[in-house]
């Protein structure tokens, strides 16, 4: 199979950026981020493009088309459902594939009434009151078109509610579910048989995504209720469905979408990489669906990601609590920042004072192959003595040690809790 180039737009979401997880190491797929704003997305994906228009821009068509071209993309992967759709309705004019179910499915998992529409006889879905209906208080109102539970609320009161859709925004009126909420998450192959269906707790929910989120135990009634979706909406690659339970412990639909889902990464821990099978799925490839059986769970909190203007082509290391802690453990995150030195073709040398066998210990550490130079300081040195010429930095822990050389040297000097700011 030749490697393909997969722009995933928009990149920096949270669905993007777990697309980016999941993909980053593929033999197959070559990764292309972009954004219409300055996000995060521009710090993970190598290859990134900035400032294209957004989606319900008049252009955004032509400079889509455009990137297309120039980068030879052969085929997006829409992160959020807005994006989705509308790249879905011009597949034909882009000249690469959108990893996506067809458009009238996309815009049926776009509109809450549409998807209840279709689905109303196949599931259970929430009450749905008019305006001047009478209703029991609490209600849910939230958009009929909408992601990440923005514009969502319950409401108390008659008059609050009568406040709510005097914005002239598009709401539904819904009964309130009261019970636990679950995302399903699904794959679907070309052939339309449902291949995968995987029901997960919402046990921490942050801006709509489940920071917190772990499989329920008896996957049955969420299976069938996939069955039923899939029978009647045509979907295909990944995709999930929200569910949650009414006052008598009766499953009801929240909604349905035709993408990946926020936190679906669970799945991907069992194995089953949502993303990659739907591309394969996409140019027409037979997959196999086969989880892991062990428990997991997932947390999910800020990560950090740093670009710096550094220029350097040698790193010097200390070795007592920096490479080694405690006497007895390497530090791991130390380590892949050297090997990260070692693909770039930098020369890593070790500089340290150490009371002992140097030698031996980098063996039984099994870390002596890192080092183009292991320079092994008596105690009574000083460690600017031993630094050669040409662009470098230092890793150490001891801030004297640190201060010393930046002060002799002017180099960058970074303590072990500093190293993320060097990862690429």
């Amino acid at each position: 199979m030749t490697k393909r180039n997969i722009l995933v737009f928009p990149c920096g979401s949270e669905i993007g950026l777990d697309i980016h997880q999941c993909l980053k190491f593929s033999t197959f797929f070559n990764l292309i981020g972009g954004s219409s704003v300055d996000d995060h997305g521009r710090f993970v994906f190598k290859d990134y493009v900035g400032d294209i228009p957004f989606v319900n821009a008049p252009d955004f068509a032509e400079k889509m088309k455009a990137i297309v071209v120039e980068k030879a993309i052969d085929a997006i992967y829409p992160s959020t459902d807005m994006a989705l759709a509308v790249l879905k309705k011009i597949e034909g004019e882009l000249g690469c594939k959108v990893i996506a179910s067809s458009s009238e499915t996309t815009d049926i998992c776009l509109s809450k009434a549409k998807t209840y529409s279709v689905l109303k006889d196949a599931v259970r879905i929430p009450k749905i009151y008019s305006e001047d209906d009478e209703m029991e208080f609490p209600v849910f109102v939230k958009p009929n078109v909408g992601h990440s539970s923005i514009g969502a609320e319950k409401i108390t009161t008659r008059d609050a509610l009568n406040e709510k859709l005097n914005s002239g925004d598009d709401y539904l009126i819904l009964e309130c579910l009261t019970g636990e909420e679950y995302t399903v998450d699904c794959f679907t192959d070309r052939h339309g048989v449902l291949r995968y269906a995987a029901a997960r707790k919402r046990n921490r929910v942050k801006a709509g995504i489940s920071v917190n989120t772990s499989f329920v135990d008896n996957q049955d009634e969420f299976s069938q209720m996939a069955k039923e979706i899939n029978s009647r909406i045509e979907l295909r690659g990944a995709w999930f469905y929200q569910v949650k339970r009414d006052k008598n412990g009766q499953l009801c639909l929240l909604e349905v979408a035709s993408r990946f889902g926020g936190s679906a990464l669970l799945s991907c821990a069992l194995g089953v990489n949502l993303p990659l099978l739907s591309i394969f799925d996409a140019f027409d490839y037979d997959v196999d669906v086969t989880p892991n059986a062990y428990n997991v769970e997932l947390d999910r909190a800020f990560s950090n990601r740093y670009k710096t203007d550094i220029e350097y082509d040698t790193v010097y290391v200390d070795y007592d609590d920096c490479l080694i802690l405690e006497k007895k453990y390497v530090n791991a995150g130390l380590v892949q920042f050297l090997y990260q030195c070692v693909n770039k073709g930098k020369r890593v040398v070790l500089l340290s004072k150490h009371d002992g066998d140097l030698e031996s210990e980098l063996v039984q550490f099994r870390v002596k192959d890192i080092f183009d130079e292991v320079i092994h300081l008596p105690r009574e040195s000083q460690k600017k003595d031993y630094i050669g010429e040409g662009k470098a930095i230092f890793i150490d822990d001891s801030f004297a040690e640190r201060k010393d050389i930046h002060d002799a040297t002017g180099m960058p000097v970074f303590a072990p809790e500093m190293i993320d700011v060097l990862m690429d």
